[in-house]
Parts: C-alpha cells; structure tokens; sequence
C-alpha cells in the first residue's frame, strides 16, 4: 500500500462528497494518496452530491440539495439543482433550479451538457441553455454518461424487458445496444471510450438472506470480453471510476446494497486496473467461481460517495478540512 500511495500521491486530484462536521454532504478535494484532504463547498445550509470534473479538469458541475435532503443512490441525478463551478469549489453558480437538468453529464468538450428525463437525452449548450439536439432516451431511465470521444452515451436502461441492463447508445444515430443483460448499474467510461466499467450482481452467487453481492466488472461497449474488475463476498461494490489515463480505479466497498449514500457513504479504495481481476478478504464463494483471481492489492481511502479523478492541477484554497 505504501508503494502505491507513493506511485499515485502527485497524480492530480479526487473529488468527492463526504459528511462534513455539521452532518450535512459537502464536497472534498485529495490527492489520489488520501493526503491534502480539503473541503470546497462547506454549505451547512445545503448539501452537495455526485461531483464531475469536466474533461479539461478546470470546472465541477454536482447536484445541490436542501440540507436536510437524503441522497438517493438510485434517484440523485433527479435531486436538488444542477451546480457549475471552478474545480477548486470557487464561484459556484446554479444552473438549473430543482427538476431541471436532471441526470446533467459533461459533453466530450465541456460546452455542452446532456441531460436523461422523461423528454428524452437532451444536448444542452452550456453558453445559451438552449437544447441543441433531443433523442428518445429508449429505456435509459438513469445514470446517463457521455463518452470521451462523443460517439456515445452509457447509461442504465430498461432494454428488451429487462430492468437494470446497463447500455450503450450511439450517440449520432440512437441505436441502442445492451452491455450486460441484467443486474447491473452505476456505469461509467474508461478513457478510451471502448470499455464501460460497471456495478454487477451475478446470479451465480448464492443469496445471503435474499440479497447477492454486487461486484465491479468492465466490458467492451458491445459487450464483449467482460471480466471482473474486484469483488469481495458480503461487500457490495460501486463507485467505479478510473484515472484519466485508466491505469488506476477507484471504489466504494460496503457492506449494505446500494453504496450507502442514504447514510454517511462508504470506504473508498484505490487500485491498479493491472492488478486485476482481483478478489477481496477470504472470499470463497467468489475464489471458487474465479479461481484465476489474484488477491487485491488496494489502497485504503476516507469514506465517501461518487469520486472522480483530474489529472489537472488545482489551486486549492481552502484550509484543510478537520
């Protein structure tokens, strides 16, 4: 671990939300080692929630909510209004008021936004907010993310009967296609814009009072050549991002479906995609069923919901958080 605080400690930044001394969410910077952990919104009166670096890493757009909101895990890209701001947490301005912009993801260029409602994928100009394009969303009913290379977007869909699939759709021509039949959410694009990584839960894992165990997995945006990514038995994981050049991912590991947001959020992890596929702890039902698993190797990060990763450098403010 030691190693690999030292290998990622001068990569850019983390942003997530976290509880902040006043219980309400606020937005945290880091380094990718955990170090130089800082609070860049402290709001008491508000709370903040699923932070996104654009793709220059000089700008954040998230979700601001009342303080007494609980974030939904499943919900929250319906909540609160959407927020723009510099990357350090500076000069924040609303975009969109509450029910507007709902599911709002960076366009490969960061001017533009698209945004998942019941209209349709609307592509939104960030200077006019004027809806440049509309699509029919096909099913895609939440966690919409538009990939690096603007071709195509990711999502979570209601595809040909099955709820949870997580797919693909081109981003020109609507054509839509399933990446993973069923079971699956919270996807997200690695950097090449080939491969999505998501949440899975297998069927072959057997139930535990009712529930399985959710796992990080990737897959080619056909679906094709899926593998495991981590998992660990009784932990459910999420979270899924990589570092900009998709060597790293980052994760949330807990132990209650759904990645905790309702409550305080859960423990983040960092590890190299190189060092996967990778199982967690004794883990024998998931040792047997990937028996070519290697035992992780991951580096333990503060607890927190939705990080995601700049290689650019960031000014920072703000006093170190307490």
């Amino acid at each position: 671990m030691t190693a690999l605080a030292k290998e990622v400690r001068g990569k850019g930044w983390i942003v997530f939300g976290a509880r902040s001394e006043h219980k309400d969410w606020d937005l945290y910077l880091m380094r990718p080692d955990g170090s130089a952990r800082r609070n860049i919104t402290n709001t008491p009166k508000a709370t903040e929630a699923a932070p996104r670096f654009s793709p220059d890493g000089r700008r954040l757009l998230f979700r601001r909510l009342p303080r007494a909101s609980i974030i939904s895990h499943d919900l929250w890209g319906f909540q609160g209004k959407l927020v723009i701001a510099n990357a350090d947490g500076s000069d924040p301005v609303v975009f969109g008021e509450k029910g507007e912009y709902p599911w709002a993801c960076w366009g490969p260029e960061g001017k533009r936004i698209a945004c998942l409602g019941h209209r349709g994928i609307e592509i939104v100009d960030l200077a006019t907010k004027q809806v440049i394009r509309r699509l029919s969303r096909k099913g895609f009913y939440q966690q919409l993310f538009w990939s690096p290379d603007g071709q195509w977007f990711c999502g979570v869909a209601n595809h040909l009967g099955q709820q949870w699939t997580v797919a693909r759709m081109n981003a020109g021509t609507g054509e839509l296609n399933a990446v993973t039949k069923r079971w699956a959410c919270t996807p997200d694009w690695m950097p090449d814009s080939k491969y999505i990584i998501f949440s899975y839960n297998p069927t072959e894992i057997r139930p535990r009072k009712g529930r399985r165990w959710t796992q990080l997995h990737l897959a080619l945006g056909d679906g094709t050549q899926p593998r495991l990514v981590f998992g660990e038995d009784h932990r459910h994981v999420y979270g899924g991002a990589t570092s900009p050049d998709g060597k790293y991912v980052l994760l949330t590991m807990s132990v209650i479906d759904g990645g905790m947001a309702e409550w305080s959020g859960a423990p983040m992890w960092l590890m190299r995609l190189a060092d996967t596929p990778a199982i967690g702890g004794k883990s024998t039902i998931m040792r047997e069923l990937y028996p070519d698993a290697k035992s992780s190797s991951m580096l333990p990060l503060p607890v927190g919901w939705e990080p995601h990763w700049t290689y650019a450098e960031i000014d920072v403010k703000q006093e170190p958080a307490r």
